[in-house]
């Protein structure tokens, strides 16, 4: 079993609190600490929601930092809060949460009524959307057999020492332990629990900085991390003529092109230790971690090689601009281009919503998106429902080309929707992809 290493985010108020001091609040922002996390190696991300219970705006206002938390991040999160009916679930879920945390022994309801919400979420969202808090080891042994089958892992969040840890598994469950900061050779007996599936804590926040530094030196004393795992040594590739491999790097939400660089065998290996693009610089003749001066740094996604081994494309989340010129891209200088009509499904649904956005803050004379915007919200729902009946009877039609007309037609004025509402294509494609 791979094991994880999880960031931990305690929230009140909207406000990001102190993971080692209780009720200390930290002045940065939440959703912009959470990326950091993520960037920085974390493999999840749990929030602990401490909002008042009984002040139903508090909540709703927490729910929507998690939500901006869940679309910024690249990593899973896993929302614990107060949850004490199907609703306070769905809501998290519904935000971009991959899993909920419910607390077993929450104050002020019996055991008897967790096990039976916790039976009803289990029925509605699927197992492998729960997980259980617990800090008593003896009420969840009593229920291990119904945990086993009602959710996917056990969270012990509240233990103080690395004894309480040790004291409070549970034997054959997968296993989420909140490790105070201590000593490697004190976490390398806890990692080493056969059902362990990751650590949380403060060993983890406490300088979040050295993530990726621990993930390898755990790997390399046999301890399966989620660490990038090349499949080729250095010695495997065709360099050219200086000993350098080109690097093609690329967007790897856009695929846009962003630049060409080169890696020496220094340069190859810290980038797959630290996670960071990190090259070989051939005017300065030394080594350089993209963004080490700039701020732009380039977390890696993905490494591939061409089919002759002599290229590596590499896929990196980009942070500011990829070119010295301070441009997104290093390749702005048009030479030479033909009128195409683009097929990219995605760029195409973008490049039509521009349309549509640029409409609603430059209103056309006779313009038709502006004849929906104008009459409201009402008139949009209605032509929706309309378009989406109009699909209906399309499909029971021989013809397939009508239906792609009408499918068309209700994008369109699905997209006038989503523009009225401030729905972007990329909130819609990151729901999909978290499913």
């Amino acid at each position: 079993m791979e094991k994880q290493l999880i960031a931990a985010l305690r929230l009140k108020d909207q406000k990001l609190l102190s993971a080692e001091e209780e009720g200390r609040v930290i002045g940065e922002d939440p959703v912009a600490y959470a990326v950091h996390l993520s960037d920085l190696g974390a493999d999840e991300l749990i929030i602990q929601d401490l909002s008042d219970v009984a002040d139903d705006a508090a909540r709703d206002a927490a729910i929507d930092v998690i939500r901006r938390i869940c679309a910024a991040c690249d990593i899973p999160v896993t929302a614990e809060s107060a949850i004490r009916k199907m609703e306070d679930a769905k809501k998290l879920l519904y935000a971009g949460c991959k899993k909920v945390a419910l607390r077993l022994d929450a104050e002020g309801q019996p055991l008897a009524e967790r096990m039976q919400l916790l039976k009803e979420l289990s029925a509605k969202f699927g197992k492998e959307k729960i997980i259980v808090r617990y800090t008593s080891k003896e009420t969840a042994e009593k229920q291990e057999k119904a945990l086993e089958e009602l959710a996917s892992a056990l969270l012990l969040t509240e233990a103080k020492t690395l004894q309480d840890v040790r004291a409070g598994m549970v034997k054959d469950m997968p296993l989420i332990v909140e490790l105070p900061d201590c000593s490697f050779e004190d976490a390398v007996e806890v990692f080493g629990a056969r059902n362990l599936a990751g650590v949380g804590g403060t060993y983890v926040n406490h300088n979040p900085e050295r993530i990726q530094e621990k993930k390898q030196t755990l790997a390399e004393i046999g301890i399966d991390t989620c660490i990038l795992k090349p499949q080729y040594k250095w010695a495997d590739f065709k360099k050219n003529a200086q000993g350098l491999l080109p690097v093609v790097v690329q967007d790897f939400r856009t695929l846009e092109v962003l630049m060409v660089a080169y890696m020496n065998e220094e340069a190859y290996t810290q980038t797959i230790r630290s996670g960071r693009m990190t090259y070989f610089s051939r005017e300065r003749e030394k080594l350089w971690v993209k963004g080490e001066e700039s701020g732009h740094t380039q977390y890696v996604k993905e490494l591939t090689a061409d089919c002759d081994l002599d290229t590596l494309l590499a896929k990196v989340k980009q942070i500011g601009a990829a070119c010295h010129t301070g441009n997104r891209s290093c390749f702005f200088n048009d030479v030479a281009k033909r009128p195409y009509q683009e097929k990219n499904p995605l760029k195409v649904l973008e490049s039509v919503y521009g349309v549509i956005e640029d409409r609603k803050n430059n209103p056309k004379e006779g313009s038709y998106t502006n004849y929906l915007f104008d009459k409201g919200i009402d008139k949009i729902l209605k032509k929706l429902g309309e378009e989406a009946t109009e699909i209906t009877i399309a499909a029971k039609n021989p013809d397939v080309n009508e239906l792609h007309y009408e499918i068309a037609d209700y994008l369109y004025h699905l997209m006038v929707l989503m523009c009225e509402r401030g729905v972007r294509w990329e909130e819609i494609t990151d729901t999909l992809a978290r499913r």
